[in-house]
């Protein structure tokens, strides 16, 4: 006897996971395959688009394989914005071009701001231009790869590609593209054809639907390749920071999202448009909502970087260190800008920096910063959200940097917040399958995913914590000269690529 059950997948930065999950929320598989992204020149950041499809038809055929489950709908999501183009026919014409982490649009957004104007691009788009808006990512192509962008077509994100592969249905969620700025009016919630045709020339913009929209059915020659059955239904996904938000029920009004992942991500639902030169205002996941946004260049990326410099077996060695390390780190100070800074400094040439390091500080103190200094950026967002008129009244935290107390606690003893975490963790996957038996039957994610503990701040550590924010703030400011004249001197070296990985393997740390 077979289950009815629907797949989610989400292409991440780091790695593409995928679930069965029946319809009660329950999950009975999961699997994983992880990747890495090429980093060709300082500031670039890329993937093979090729590789997403490639690792959802592995993802899918290793969750079908046991034959005792019968998948009713299909949800998918995806690191995002990120620019894909192809020509008429869907092929790649490049790799994508990731997120914020790629910052080589800087001349664009420059000249695209005092061409079109910072008050009329944050008024009409609900953003400032930064190494976010994927439509200044367009027009670096449009100005660097001409010959290249005279054949583009068609633009894609990772959730809209595999929508694409599966059905051979063109479009984008709403949400997606509120994140395309400035081709995108977020006032009218449709494309901004001045800009888009100025920007743009040539390029078919995608039809725009909402995340949870059926896109079309699976077509022969993808179920043939994936194992899925022809004509089943798939819905339209989005960025995976929203449909992790989906996956924890924190799309209310007042909700704060905490994404603990490769890079950390604050997704707050508020009742009206909220603006901010430093954060993102888009337009939400669900019909009727909008958010403010932020997010932080590095989190999980920075203690990945460190288990494989220590070459620590595992995270809980990490971890132990750590918490034996103590609030503060024995005097030890981070700033987490390793990939340069998206909000709210929005400053890609900021650099990471360990500060008061000397020779009896151990692996266990560094780990620790890392972990703090991923706190005091979550601060530094929080208060630049209130600042902005945004009016917190929950915290939920999600992604794989729940497994565990330690860093969840750190947060809340810097933020002075507490934070519910659900049951569930796994994250967007999980959200991309929520969205896929909204289709099938009606759906309720608090009893899909309850909340299972809430995290509170512990007031001891609050006046040792408020003192180290002081200080994080002053190093940015005191060093910054310094990080922008190195990252120049980098952006004059070469970085050899790196290769993909994607070897499966069962689950994923922070």
């Amino acid at each position: 006897m077979t289950t009815a059950v629907v797949l989610g997948v989400d292409i991440g930065t780091s790695s593409s996971k995928g679930v069965l999950v029946d319809l009660t929320g329950r999950v009975l598989r999961s699997r994983v395959r992880e990747h890495r992204v090429q980093r060709p020149r300082p500031g670039w950041v890329e993937m093979d688009g090729q590789v997403w499809w490639a690792e959802f038809v592995a993802l899918a055929r290793d969750l079908l394989a046991p034959g005792d489950a019968h998948v009713v709908s299909v949800g998918v999501s995806g690191m995002g914005p990120c620019v894909l183009l192809t020509d008429a026919a869907g092929t790649p014409l490049r790799p994508a071009i990731l997120y914020g982490v790629d910052t080589r649009s800087t001349p664009q957004i420059a000249r695209l701001t005092a061409r079109l104007g910072a008050d009329e691009i944050l008024r009409r788009c609900g953003s400032a231009l930064s190494t976010q808006a994927a439509g200044a990512k367009v027009a670096w192509v449009a100005d660097a790869e001409p010959e290249l962008f005279a054949r583009a077509r068609r633009l894609f994100m990772p959730s809209s590609w595999l929508v694409f592969k599966l059905t051979g249905q063109y479009l984008l969620d709403q949400h997606s593209a509120s994140q395309c700025t400035p081709l995108y009016d977020s006032v009218e919630q449709r494309w901004h054809r001045p800009w888009a045709d100025e920007i743009a020339p040539g390029l078919e913009l995608p039809e725009l639907r909402w995340p949870g929209e059926v896109a079309g059915g699976i077509t022969g020659e993808a179920a043939e390749v994936t194992g899925l059955a022809p004509g089943t239904p798939v819905v339209t996904g989005t960025i995976d920071a929203w449909s992790e938000a989906l996956s924890v029920g924190a799309h209310r009004v007042g909700d704060l999202m905490l994404m603990y992942g490769t890079t950390m991500f604050l997704l707050h639902t508020v009742p009206h448009p909220l603006t901010s030169p430093s954060l993102w205002g888009t337009v939400g996941a669900l019909p009727g909502t909008r958010n403010l946004a932020g997010g932080m260049a590095t989190s999980g990326a920075v203690t990945g970087w460190l288990r494989e410099l220590f070459g620590a077996e595992d995270y809980p060695e990490l971890l132990r260190l750590a918490e034996r390390s103590g609030p503060g780190a024995r005097g030890l100070l981070m700033l987490p800008y390793f990939a340069g800074e998206r909000t709210p400094l929005l400053d890609p040439d900021a650099r990471g920096v360990i500060a008061g390091l000397t020779l009896s500080h151990g692996r266990g103190d560094i780990y620790r910063a890392a972990l703090e200094a991923t706190g005091l950026g979550a601060r530094h967002n929080i208060e630049t959200i209130e600042a902005a008129g945004g009016d917190i009244r929950r915290v939920v935290a999600v992604g794989g940097g729940t497994q565990g107390a330690l860093w969840t606690q750190i947060v809340s003893d810097i933020t002075g917040l507490a934070q519910h975490v659900p049951s569930v963790t796994i994250g967007a996957s999980y959200g991309a399958a929520f969205l896929a038996a909204a289709v099938v039957q009606r759906v309720d994610i608090d009893r899909w995913n309850p909340i299972a503990e809430v995290r509170e701040p512990r007031p001891e550590f609050a006046a040792d914590y408020d003192e180290l924010y002081q200080l994080y703030r002053q190093l940015y400011a005191a060093s910054s000269s310094v990080a922008h004249a190195l990252a120049a001197r980098q952006a004059r070296l070469a970085i050899p690529p790196q290769p993909a990985i994607t070897e499966p393997v069962e689950e994923v740390n922070p």
